[in-house]
């Protein structure tokens, strides 16, 4: 193996050192310069990327702030609204409630006067049939002699029960 011969060794060194050199001296001048101003390069780009995205970032809590204001109101105004609405309503059925019963009673009492006159001119008319009934049971009842205004006196007291 080559590598291992002793006679060759200075001459391996030495052009080892000249390379190593030369490598280092052409990245000290030439590519790290270039490589730390890409480096700077990004991070300002990086820094102007971050203040904007602040920037924003403030800007949208604003617009958040100002929507969540304005959501609110709506809010506030809906309920308010929902609540008059309600309160109308109630009083509105509570109005007409009121209305209903008094027409209701109106008709009841109406009904009730006309069932009174209807029930008043049937008795009136069933009174000379029951008057006629009574007598003809006294009659067949062996009772003959108890005269008809007797009979319309009874029927009116059992009338006035």
């Amino acid at each position: 193996m080559p590598q291992l011969d002793f006679s060759i060794f200075p001459s391996q060194f030495f052009w080892l050192a000249v390379s190593f050199f030369l490598m280092l001296f052409i990245f000290s001048r030439f590519i790290i310069p270039k490589t730390g101003e890409m480096i700077n390069l990004r991070k300002a780009k990086i820094d102007e990327y971050l203040e904007k995205a602040s920037a924003l970032k403030v800007k949208v809590e604003k617009t958040l702030d100002k929507y969540n204001q304005a959501l609110k109101k709506a809010t506030d105004e809906a309920n308010a609204s929902l609540r008059e609405t309600q309160q109308e309503m109630a009083e509105m059925v509570e109005r007409r409630q009121s209305e209903l019963a008094a027409e209701l009673k109106h008709q009841i009492e109406e009904s009730e006067a006309k069932i009174n006159a209807g029930k008043e001119k049937a008795l009136k008319r069933l009174e000379p049939a029951v008057e006629e009934l009574a007598q003809e049971i006294l009659k067949k009842l062996d009772f003959k002699n108890i005269k008809a205004a007797e009979v319309a006196r009874a029927v009116e007291k059992v009338k006035e029960n």
